[in-house]
């Protein structure tokens, strides 16, 4: 579950659950209770060192450090929005590279996580999609994006309390496929001995792998979000490819079956529809989706496209999305339209590819030996 050091001995602490610290700390003769001291350590006072963990003996200290790391992911660029949204590139522990994005709004900090290195579902609207899929990220590494972030707000050392207070694994990759590293990590995020994040904060959107969402209602209470983007099978199976073997029906059924395991009759499925101009923003597409959903307990928020770099599609008029809009509200169905945030530094949605991109003159330009690393693991 979490990947070891390059010399293949130390084991990472980082993205270990309440119960696998627990179990750690049996297996070399300690207390459970141990557990408890070093997640408050790392996850509430940001420590990465051993030797800071003053309430734990000179000998467990002793023995942390020959056999155990905590170690995150390298954070080598911070780009800064100028409506407040930051994005993060960090690289992991074999060398990939992905992006993390924190949104701003109000009393709410929201931060997007990736899950992997790049994406195999090739959505066409999604420019992670066409770098392709290279690597799954650990809990570790997962959960690193959120320490990060906090780290990058000074939240351990100023006492400031918690900085996001929304997590949503809609940055790189398909959650569903990397299932038992995402699942750990989000529950990380929601043990008062981690983040303390409530279940209705931490969202999970995949584009439909049904076998794997199946699996998550038998082992998860986090929020539902279903990345739909058309109203019917064969619009959507050219958007979403996946929808071929996961077909519309299919996908709102085992939805249906989440929100059932929940036992919970006010939660919702969040559908996220994203509105591509002359492809799934018509007059004729807002009615069909109005009559798919009717019955479906969901919330719909509509996210007009954002180009990037080689994509085929453009953003819809603001007429087009007020006109979708209005349709599904005279249907009764409750709709949000998701506001464009970072645009300016390619950190909106659909827009996220694990590289720095030069917006004068649209190319890629991440390089290891040009970027100054900001190193985290043991910060001053």
């Amino acid at each position: 579950m979490n990947k070891n050091s390059d010399n293949g001995e130390r084991i990472n602490l980082l993205g270990m659950t309440r119960q696998h610290l627990e179990s750690f700390f049996v297996g070399i003769n300690e207390k459970p209770f141990r557990a408890k001291q070093i997640m408050q350590w790392i996850h509430h006072r940001g420590i990465t060192d051993f030797n800071e963990m003053s309430d734990m003996s000179l000998k467990l200290r002793k023995t942390l450090s020959q056999i155990a790391e905590i170690r995150l992911p390298m954070m080598v660029d911070e780009r800064k929005s100028a409506d407040g949204t930051r994005k993060w590139l960090i690289e992991t522990s074999d060398g990939g590279v992905v992006e993390s994005v924190l949104i701003p709004s109000g009393n709410r900090a929201t931060l997007c996580v990736s899950s992997q290195v790049g994406c195999s579902l090739d959505c066409s609207f999604c420019s992670t999609g066409k770098q392709g899929f290279q690597t799954d990220l650990s809990s570790a590494e997962i959960v690193g994006q959120l320490w990060l972030a906090n780290k990058s707000f000074d939240v351990f050392q100023s006492g400031k309390g918690r900085m996001v207070t929304n997590v949503v694994l809609m940055g790189m990759g398909e959650p569903l496929l990397n299932f038992d590293n995402v699942v750990s990590a989000m529950n990380l995020m929601m043990d008062d001995l981690g983040y303390g994040i409530s279940k209705r904060r931490v969202t999970l959107s995949t584009a439909g792998v049904v076998p794997q969402l199946d699996r998550l209602s038998r082992e998860s209470d986090v929020s539902l979000a279903i990345s739909l983007h058309a109203p019917n099978d064969h619009l959507r199976s050219q958007l979403v490819p996946i929808n071929r073997k996961y077909p519309i029906a299919e996908l709102l059924s085992s939805a249906r079956r989440y929100l059932s395991s929940l036992n919970d009759i006010n939660r919702r499925v969040t559908i996220e529809y994203i509105l591509i101009a002359g492809v799934n923003d018509q007059l004729e597409h807002a009615i069909e989706l109005s009559k798919l959903l009717k019955s479906f307990p969901c919330k719909i928020n509509l996210i007009p496209f954002n180009p990037f770099p080689g994509s085929i599609y453009s953003r819809p008029s603001k007429r087009a999305i007020s006109r979708f809009w209005k349709t599904l509200v005279d249907a009764g169905l409750i709709v949000t339209i998701r506001a464009t945030r970072g645009d300016d530094i390619d950190a909106a949605c659909g827009q996220l590819v694990g590289r720095v991109i030069d917006r004068t003159q649209r190319s890629t330009r991440y390089d290891k030996t040009n970027i100054n690393p900001v190193n985290l693991r043991n910060p001053l």
